[in-house]
């Protein structure tokens, strides 16, 4: 099942809900997937720790969401009850690199999803959407979904905002996912469990069906009185208070001095998404459970394994693992804080931001059922009181490999098993265990095909354009007749452009499923679409990013554009990712761009030599004074442009006349015939005062140059 579970995520755009029991090995597929996948992807989450521990990002952190809950509609609404769609969107003025980065991403992984909000998944929606410039769900990406909706649920802290507009807070009741077609696939191999009388009661718990499960069977692990002795036993809590309670009583009962062990933080580490405490306090004695797997070769310890620490000192720490006679010293672990980037060629990378390092153990006579999850043990005490709520009897005794290892203090009813008919309708309806095969065959080359589409598609262009031409009207130092020549060539021909690939469109998913119905060659469609790429590639390049560019460089640098010039300059590198993307482009294992036709597209604008621009600016009629008010420099600095002029004599006697007054060019002249003199100083001394050094230098080089022809 995993290698075809592989290839439907890797090989089609459906968007799937793996899901699965408890110890079933959901996140060993998502280690293996983000290892092996050649798509573009992210790892969000809906907690910092789940983020953490799955080795990606929070979902508010990537898109910027707000805290409160999002409520789809336009209506005005209280801001202190929530958002609504119009509040949203000014949550989504990204960075530059987070713009970039957002466009890039092919497929999105969301672990932990049983605590995902619906209305949260709907902002990520609206998010990707408005950035990545597509009207489909999520903007075109593909979703991976990953969690068990029977474990923790979603926290709501006013379900009644909510339900007035999503019928349960689950993520599948999103109105994104209401028009997807969206597949459910359950891993169904409990790797954790092997008792099979377990296991029955285990899935008639998580799936509520009260009459399948076996009361008497599960209660006669009811102990009230049980207390602990050789063998070590977690106390699973409903509530952090009562677990920190037991941990630091019997902490407290413990003879001996108390060691503590403080983390290491680096760079920029979140304190509501620490792995683990600041501040560790141990005695010889302490029962602990470790929280991370070893990643050693020693493979000594994994997630949830117990173990009695031995001996300490202030800077060491001597266990013994459960099971083992040995003595066991510590070494500490980092977790690290991330966020995602593009590198140079697009490819997206990860980036520490900080670091977290201490000993990878906590205090573990106690667990609440929250932090328990996903964790493994062989003996645990449960308190199934009516504190618990949905989901967690499942979670709790879902912990244990064995119902031997289990100690009940209160007795588990039949009210305290639910049964949540949202949860198993939605995975009914949409349960694909046995059509991965079906779907990977009649998607394959959709999906292939659609990649193609979406990168040719070249729509977002006539918007680009609007909103540039926009930003160049409200500019009062451009030229205005030339930005509008330019508006209206630029829009012919992305109205023609967007005809054209409407057209090829249509052919190339005509031609595709005349291939999957058999009367279509599959060379056919890679010749269309080879030619298309190559049309798209060359009218682009040559009737809009070169003109484009060439208008941007008259305006580059030029003071008082800046914010025009960061509008020009976005669209400008848009146009560069468009045409990159372009060049890269494979169907199926087939590059679509031929060696020879490729270009180098850059943005880089040679920088035009100030004087250059000066010049071309003073051809152009304007006086000295009126270039020196547009390039923001004193009219001195002007005059001294022109001199590089007269040196290579270019500049005629004429245009010194409109450069200087014709006395001072008479005087100087006059002097130059009978003097002659090795620097400025002296030339200076010899003249009137209203001489300055910048009109000497210009009238002794043009004259110098005159004398030598």
């Amino acid at each position: 099942m995993n290698q075809h579970l592989f290839e439907l995520a890797e090989h089609t755009s459906r968007s799937i809900f793996l899901t699965g029991k408890a110890g079933t090995g959901k996140t060993t597929f998502l280690n293996e997937f983000v290892t092996k996948t050649r798509k573009k992807h992210i790892v969000v989450a809906p907690t910092g720790i789940a983020a953490i521990n799955a080795g990606g990002v929070t979902i508010h952190s990537m898109f910027g969401l707000p805290l409160r809950p999002f409520l789809p509609t336009t209506e005005r609404i209280d801001g202190n009850l929530g958002n609504n769609i119009s509040d949203l969107m000014q949550h989504f003025k990204y960075r530059k690199d987070k713009l970039k980065l957002l466009r890039e991403i092919e497929i999105i992984i969301i672990d932990e999803v049983s605590m995902l909000r619906a209305d949260v998944l709907d902002m990520m929606d609206f998010s990707l959407r408005h950035i990545r410039r597509n009207q489909n769900k999520f903007g075109g990406v593909q979703m991976l979904f990953i969690g068990d909706l029977y474990q923790l649920p979603p926290v709501v802290r006013d379900e009644n905002i909510l339900s007035q507009y999503y019928e349960s807070p689950f993520f599948f009741s999103s109105k994104a996912l209401k028009e997807m077609n969206l597949v459910t696939i359950e891993l169904t191999k409990v790797y954790r469990q092997k008792d099979e009388n377990f296991l029955e009661i285990l899935n008639a718990i998580r799936d509520g069906n009260r009459q399948d499960i076996d009361f008497e069977l599960l209660n006669s692990r009811y102990n009230p009185d049980f207390e602990p002795k050789e063998e070590p036993y977690v106390y699973l809590t409903s509530h952090n208070r009562m677990a920190d309670q037991i941990n630091q009583q019997k902490l407290k009962n413990l003879p001996g001095k108390s060691y503590f062990y403080e983390a290491k933080i680096t760079g920029d580490f979140r304190e509501n998404q620490y792995p683990n405490e600041l501040e560790l306090e141990l005695k010889a004695g302490s029962q602990i459970m470790f929280i991370r797997n070893d990643a050693s070769s020693e493979r000594k310890y994994f997630n949830g394994k117990l173990a009695e620490v031995i001996r300490l000192d202030d800077d060491d720490i001597y266990v013994q693992i459960d099971g083992s006679d040995e003595e066991y010293k510590l070494k500490k672990e980092i977790w690290e804080q991330k966020v995602y980037s593009l590198d140079t060629e697009k490819n997206i990378k990860e980036e520490v931001l900080g670091s977290f390092e201490q000993y990878p153990i906590r205090l573990a006579w106690a667990v609440t059922i929250h932090k328990s999850q996903g964790l493994t043990f062989d003996r645990v005490i449960i308190d199934a009181g009516k504190s618990f709520a949905s989901g967690q009897v499942y979670v709790a005794l879902s912990r244990c490999r064995t119902m031997e290892g289990i100690v009940l203090k209160s007795k588990i009813t039949p009210d305290v098993i639910f049964n949540d008919s949202r949860v198993s309708g939605f995975q009914d309806s949409t349960n694909a265990n046995d059509k991965i095969g079906e779907i990977l065959s009649a998607e394959k080359y959709d999906y292939s095909i659609g990649k193609i589409l979406h990168r040719v598609d070249c729509k977002w262009i006539s918007n680009s354009v609007e909103s540039w031409y926009k930003s160049a009207n409200e500019s009062k130092k451009i030229d205005h007749e030339k930005a509008k020549n330019l508006y209206f060539i630029i829009k012919k021909e992305s109205v023609n452009l967007n005809e054209i690939y409407d057209k090829f469109n249509r052919i190339l998913v005509s031609k595709t499923k005349k291939f999957i119905d058999g009367n279509e060659q599959w060379s056919e469609i890679e010749s269309k679409a080879k030619g298309a790429v190559l049309f798209f590639f060359n009218n682009i390049n040559e009737k809009i990013f070169n003109p484009f560019k060439e208008f941007y460089a008259e305006t580059k640098g030029v003071t008082g554009l800046k914010a025009y010039n960061e509008d020009t300059r976005t669209f400008l590198d848009d146009l560069e990712d468009y045409l990159k993307d372009l060049q890269t482009l494979q169907l199926l294992d087939k590059s679509l761009f031929e060696e020879k036709d490729r270009k180098d597209i850059s943005t880089k604008i040679a920088k035009i030599p100030s004087h250059i621009i000066t010049w071309q600016l003073f051809i152009e009629g304007k006086t000295i004074g009126e270039i020196a008010k547009e390039r923001g420099v004193l009219s001195t600095t002007i005059i001294g442009h022109f001199s590089k002029f007269a040196e290579t004599g270019v500049l005629k006697k004429e245009d010194l006349k409109r450069i200087l007054p014709k006395e001072k060019i008479e005087t100087f002249e006059s002097l130059h015939k009978i003097a002659s003199f090795d620097n400025l100083n002296d030339w200076k001394k010899e003249l009137p005062d209203d001489f300055d050094y910048g009109e000497i230098r210009l009238l002794w080089t043009f004259f110098d140059k005159l004398k030598k022809k």
